[in-house]
């Protein structure tokens, strides 16, 4: 493994970043604004990019860094990429894998249907210790796409049926949706309340599954 390089803030109070987080392919940009503790592992930034994006943590993930691949190694053997990660999620923090403004890095969800994110460094602002707990979604545009529609060409379709209430499938597309689901919608008071029932340093699959399940819209 390639040893995490020191974040450029690190000695101070702790750093606050600010992240834009961008699915990537989507014709109508989705995305998101994010301020995170620089000392977040990325395996609690992965529970607040579920909450904010508005996946359903059912499938697999990994940071891509200029340091690595990073996952959770309780699901190496289902990845199907063929070798090990670089490193564990949860033990490499932001601060490392992206050291300064302007890094970039990646996080793909379903690697069937490949939402692939670009997640950027835009700005480290100065925090004292005791605000540094939690994340904070300053801004964001549209809902994230359904789980298990297809990746983005299903996406599109799904668009498509929806927009025509004559389409053959569009009954059954609602159907299949529960309800309703408009692409255009961000609640930012929502999504900072979901984020507020993240636990702070470490976040487990039943307290994420609690965070997730109060949304609109969620589905196990």
């Amino acid at each position: 493994m390639i040893p995490p390089k020191e974040s450029a803030a690190s000695k101070g109070n702790a750093p606050i970043y600010q992240l834009k987080i961008v699915l990537l392919g989507s014709k109508s940009p989705v995305w998101r604004r994010l301020q995170v503790p620089d000392h977040a592992s990325l395996a609690w930034l992965h529970a607040a990019l579920q909450v904010t994006m508005g996946w359903t943590n059912s499938h697999l993930h990994h940071f891509l860094t200029a340091e690595g691949r990073y996952t959770d190694p309780s699901h190496n053997e289902d990845t199907g990429f063929g070798e090990e990660p670089d490193g564990d999620e949860s033990k490499a923090t932001l601060a490392q894998v992206a050291p300064e403004e302007g890094a970039q890095f990646g996080y793909e969800y379903d690697f069937g249907d490949s939402w692939e994110h670009e997640i950027t460094v835009e700005k480290i602002l100065p925090g004292p210790p005791s605000a540094a707990t939690t994340a904070l979604c300053l801004d964001g545009a549209r809902a994230g796409p359904p789980e298990d529609c297809g990746g983005l060409p299903g996406y599109a379709e799904l668009l498509k049926v929806l927009k025509n209430p004559k389409h053959p499938e569009h009954e059954s597309m609602k159907e299949w949706l529960g309800g309703t689901f408009n692409a255009e919608s961000f609640d930012l008071a929502k999504v900072n309340r979901w984020l507020g029932k993240l636990k702070w340093p470490r976040v487990t699959e039943t307290q994420l599954r609690k965070a997730l399940m109060g949304r609109d819209g969620y589905r196990e």
